[in-house]
């Protein structure tokens, strides 16, 4: 099995409640102004702090954006780990099939991520600062999702012997479709329509990895 990056170690943590005001400031204004634009004056008069206190908790500009990004990634796990539950909830106990389970995975990773605001912002208004992390520099973060998908699916496999599919293989190909559909929205394939996304995932998805959908 391949080895944790530490950044997913991180991610796949508990969200901690010390500081919470304090990244949800710098995130208010990082939707507002951008991060390029955002003083550290600014974060700290949002959180209450003096730019003292705020550079004690962080050395850096740079240091803060990394941790309100960890953030985020565990707030976009979370939402996966939610829907995962609540889906096995709707069936009244009753167990829910492999396939309706990897449904939902695809469903919920495309769906939220599309719909994440900060990245939404900096896409739109500073492609310069994000773009190269998600393309010609974007292989740190495909691995992270894919280790991260690819731990989901390898769950599925050992509760159901019957998906025999190489589940860091499928990873990779739902990481990279992700990507894609982040960059470029538009398209047949949905992205904001969960109903559509499960549809499309259930009908040409699954069964382009090699999964029986009946």
């Amino acid at each position: 099995m391949p080895t944790v990056p530490p950044i997913l170690a991180r991610i796949l943590e508990k969200p901690r409640a010390d500081g919470e005001q304090l990244l949800e400031s710098a995130l208010s204004a990082f939707l507002d102004f951008g991060i390029k634009r955002t003083s550290m004056g600014e974060i700290a008069r949002r959180a209450g702090i003096s730019p003292a206190t705020l550079y004690r908790r962080f050395e850096s500009k740079n240091d803060l954006v990394e941790a309100v990004g960890v953030r985020e990634a565990q707030r976009f796990v979370a939402a996966i780990e939610e829907r995962a539950a609540r889906i096995t909830g709707a069936q009244g106990g009753s167990e829910v099939s492999s396939v309706d389970q990897l449904v939902e995975i695809f469903a919920s990773f495309t769906t939220l991520l599309a719909r994440n605001e900060l990245l939404q912002r900096l896409l739109r208004t500073e492609p310069e600062l994000i773009l190269p992390r998600l393309t010609v520099d974007g292989g740190p973060v495909l691995e992270v999702g894919r280790l991260y998908l690819a731990g989901k699916l390898r769950g599925l496999q050992q509760a159901d012997s019957s998906l025999r599919f190489d589940a860091d293989l499928v990873a990779e190909v739902l990481a990279r479709l992700a990507q894609s559909l982040m960059l470029t929205p538009d398209g047949l394939i949905p992205l904001r329509d969960e109903s559509a996304a499960r549809e499309f995932a259930r009908r040409t998805l699954l069964p382009m990895v090699g999964v029986r959908v009946a």
